[in-house]
């Protein structure tokens, strides 16, 4: 896997935040690990175990509507997609990929919260299987970091 410049951040303080977490099934080792590294980088960014929800869907095209559902609950500061989609033969990938993603952007801008698209869309195992801890960490630190951003700490 390519190293990518994230740039810098200041430091995150995620104590106090409500998080909410849709995690697709269908590639469930790499969603799983997805998940673990998530959960993982949120209690180190401060954010109390009690305050995740989560949420389990059959497969990415499922996401978006239980985001959706979370979002309407308006409890959540900023929510999290964790999913896996890698590429096979036929046309499929595309349209779960580019459907996946539109849904989850929209979620976030009609409900006007942070979402955190951790969706991997990839080639082949081998590289979902390189992304799976560091895209897991970045999409607890993405919702932390745009949860206080955009000032949505005072959402719920």
């Amino acid at each position: 896997m390519q190293d990518a410049n994230k740039g810098s951040a200041a430091a995150l303080d995620g104590k106090g935040l409500r998080i909410g977490i849709v995690q697709a099934r269908f590639n469930e080792d790499i969603t799983d690990a997805l998940a673990k590294a998530c959960l993982g980088e949120l209690e180190q960014l401060g954010v109390v175990a009690d305050d995740i929800d989560r949420m389990s869907v059959p497969g990415a095209l499922e996401v978006p509507i239980a985001l959706q559902a979370m979002a309407e609950r308006k409890r959540y500061h900023a929510l999290i997609a964790l999913g896996c989609i890698i590429r096979g033969e036929t046309y499929h990938f595309e349209l779960v990929a580019n459907e996946s993603g539109a849904g989850v952007s929209r979620v976030a801008l009609d409900h006007r919260i942070p979402v955190a698209n951790a969706i991997l869309t990839t080639e082949n195992l081998d590289q979902a299987l390189a992304r799976q801890t560091d895209k897991g960490r970045d999409a607890a630190r993405v919702a932390v970091e745009m949860a206080r951003l955009l000032g949505s700490a005072t959402r719920p």
